[in-house]
């Protein structure tokens, strides 16, 4: 799974542009990565987990808060958040999750790039 991760951020970094740095996608690399204010809401979130079937969308959706909270200004903060939801798309259809079409894939990454 670690592979598919990597190869599902490669894939976006290209087609999105996306040059900031990553937040790593463990709870430790969110949780540095969190403004304080969604840092509290991360981790007793991450308490009341009860599966780990959860886990892999639990991750997802704070790892995308993550890259949101680390960009640097408005456009920035965009860009991650366009990058982050073609990676989670990508890692889920690699996964053989809950996916997207390609043609979803490809708007996401439009709207990427739209200015």
């Amino acid at each position: 799974m670690a592979m598919e991760w990597q190869d599902a951020v490669a894939e976006a970094r290209e087609a999105t542009g996306f040059t900031d740095a990553v937040v790593q996608r463990t709870v430790d690399g969110i949780g540095a990565a969190l403004r304080l204010d969604h840092r509290a809401g991360f981790y007793t979130e991450l308490g009341a987990l009860a599966d780990s079937g959860g886990f892999d969308a639990f991750l997802n959706h704070w790892w995308t808060q993550a890259l949101a909270d680390s960009a640097t200004d408005e456009d920035a903060r965009e860009q991650a958040i366009d990058f982050a939801d073609v990676a989670v798309s990508l890692y889920a259809r690699a996964a053989g999750g809950s996916t997207s079409t390609q043609a979803e894939i490809e708007a996401l990454v439009a709207g990427a790039e739209a200015p």
